[in-house]
């Protein structure tokens, strides 16, 4: 049997999934955690790879391995190769006003047309500018600018700083692939190239950037004193692409995840632009492209309201299917901890239209998932008014195995819904670059649906949402 693995490397954790070359199935697998915030020190993600890589039984027999990486994470590496400062994660808002800054500077159709992106806090040059601004020591010691599956698969070939590695500081050998640089804001996903003007313009200066590798194209094989079979590395991915991948997502797919985060993500065959910013033109790790939005508050908003109500998710999906659709006019804007779509970084949340009669659990448990599911279908909206078709929904992440989810997702998208059996997918797309940097071709692995709600479209919950959304607004 020929084995290959796939890594996560997310916000909250490191998960790493061993799988049969031939049939896809799961072997074994491992998992460490990350530490809390949005600013970390990489480190603790290389000790939490090599933790969750002893947990799945190590490397020694495992023919290719690649990595998925929470996108737009600032890896700062100075000459040396050390980490300048904590890296800056994508839900790290301090740079929202470097955002600002730069389409101020550019334009944001300009920016729209050179990368497919309008700057918002999450993106990476947005938190270069940031650094420029408010610490410019550090900002003249970077050298080289990585993100968090790029410094990684960087670590596993060996590389790092001198006293850790066998190898060295070698900055030219930092490498990327095409999703995880469309998230810089500083690359194209229609040339294929940098813009080094916007890197500058972030940064204050030029730096080295990883070279950008092909859906199949290896950087190299794992350092013999990592793994003494020296595996073949894949390039590697971000996140949303690589739980594409995993999915087997194709042209006419949306993709709906729901974890700390929320993202909605189509599959094209030519890149999308949006001069608003609300949807990031990035692209796929299979060669085609991935416009997506992203929100920053999705199964959270279930765990404040479990919390609050006193009862686990199963009892609060049990409360939400004994309400009825629009909750009593019990309405939720669920914008937490800020929002990025719409781009809103210092909002809260809005729970209105509350009466003595409509103040009840079960209005209150139902009201979370339509606020959380409406915001994610008009991200969903806002992807389809840019030309891209939709002929199903997939919805993934812990939340999509919520029955009260599944119901109110039937209602509130106007495509046929499905739930993929629960799955680790961005390191099942990890897993299938490895497979496809060493056999040359991409391995069609089955993934097995759980349910089919069949259709329900109640578009009055749409309606009172937009009604409310306008008049937080407002």
């Amino acid at each position: 049997m020929t084995l290959v693995a796939g890594v996560d490397s997310s916000t909250q954790s490191c998960k790493v999934v061993i799988r049969d070359l031939e049939t896809g199935a799961v072997v074994r697998s491992g998992r460490a955690t990350h530490p809390d915030g949005t600013s970390v020190d990489p480190r603790h993600w290389w000790d939490a790879l090599l933790a969750a890589i002893a947990d799945a039984g190590g490397l020694d027999d495992v023919a290719a391995i690649s990595v998925g990486g929470q996108q737009h994470g600032m890896v700062a590496l100075s000459s040396a190769g050390e980490v300048v400062r904590d890296a800056l994660l994508w839900n790290d808002t301090r740079s929202a006003g470097a955002a600002a800054d730069l389409i101020r500077e550019f334009g944001a159709e300009e920016l729209a047309s050179r990368t497919g992106l309008v700057p918002v806090a999450s993106f990476t040059s947005t938190k270069l500018r940031w650094l420029r601004d408010n610490e410019p020591d550090n900002a003249m010691r970077v050298a080289a600018v990585a993100l968090p599956h790029d410094w990684l698969t960087w670590r596993l070939r060996g590389y790092g700083p001198a006293v850790e590695s066998p190898l060295g500081p070698d900055l030219e050998a930092l490498t990327t692939d095409r999703s995880d640089a469309s998230g810089t804001g500083y690359w194209s996903p229609t040339t294929g190239e940098y813009d080094r003007d916007l890197l500058s313009a972030a940064l204050g200066h030029d730096a080295v950037l990883p070279r950008v590798l092909g859906p199949a194209e290896s950087p190299g094989v794992v350092h013999s004193s990592l793994a003494a079979s020296s595996p073949t590395l894949g390039p590697g991915a971000g996140d949303n692409a690589a739980a594409g991948l995993g999915l087997g997502a194709a042209a006419g797919d949306v993709v709906v995840s729901i974890g700390t985060s929320g993202t909605v993500f189509a599959v094209t065959p030519s890149p999308v632009r949006d001069v608003t910013g609300t949807v990031a033109g990035f692209a796929s790790a299979s060669g085609d492209f991935l416009p997506l939005i992203a929100t920053l508050n999705a199964a959270r908003i279930l765990d404040a309201f479990a919390r609050v109500l006193g009862v686990d998710h199963h009892e609060l999906s049990r409360l939400a299917l004994d309400a009825e659709p629009g909750a009593g006019g019990s309405l939720l804007v669920p914008y937490f901890e800020g929002e990025r779509t719409p781009n809103l970084p210092h909002a809260t949340a809005s729970l209105t239209g509350l009466t003595l009669a409509s103040m009840t659990r079960e209005n209150l448990a139902r009201a979370a998932v339509e606020g959380m599911l409406c915001a994610l279908a008009d991200g969903m909206d806002a992807i389809l008014r840019l030309g891209v078709e939709a002929k199903r929904v997939l919805i993934v992440g812990g939340a999509a195995q919520s029955p009260a989810v599944a119901l109110v997702a039937s209602q509130v998208f106007d495509v046929p819904v499905e739930i993929p059996e629960p799955g680790e997918y961005v390191a099942a797309g990890a897993a299938v670059q490895a497979a496809w940097a060493l056999t040359g071709s991409r391995p069609q692995w089955p993934v097995t649906t759980v349910a089919s709600p069949a259709p329900d479209p109640t578009p009055s919950i749409r309606h009172a949402y937009a009604k409310a959304r306008a008049a937080y607004g407002a």
